[in-house]
């Protein structure tokens, strides 16, 4: 089973996301895990070692720690994990910051899980 973290601090974005891959849960190839802050994120990936998720997508404009900052240091600490951002703005900057900081996409709001899906259904057969 492949597991993976949604970081927003949107809640709805969790039911969003549970709607969008219920049969992948169903089926048990994967596992959706949310934390709704940064902190939380970092908390939830030092739970176990190595950690389960496998991929990281992250809201870039949070309060507290951003996603970028989340990012860094999602990459410093777990170099395995693939980390996406999301944002609600396509700007050339934060692109520019997510990918030259090690993210694997880019996605903007809202989120075309067309493409989503295909990436994570990329690492559901990868396993």
């Amino acid at each position: 089973m492949t597991k993976i973290l949604i970081v927003d601090d949107e809640r709805d974005v969790e039911t969003l996301f549970r709607q969008k891959f219920r049969k992948e849960v169903r089926n048990g190839d994967l596992e959706l895990a949310f934390a709704f802050s940064g902190d939380e994120a970092l908390r939830i990936l030092s739970e176990d070692e190595p950690p389960e998720v496998v991929y990281v997508f992250s809201d870039i404009n949070m309060p507290g720690m951003t996603g970028l900052e989340l990012l860094k240091k999602v990459k410093d600490k777990f170099p395995n994990i693939n980390v996406s951002m999301i944002s609600a703005y396509g700007d050339t900057e934060n692109y520019q910051k997510a990918m030259s900081s090690g993210a694997k996409e880019f996605f903007t709001k809202p989120i075309d899980f067309d493409s989503l899906k295909r990436e994570i259904v990329g690492l559901i057969t990868k396993k």
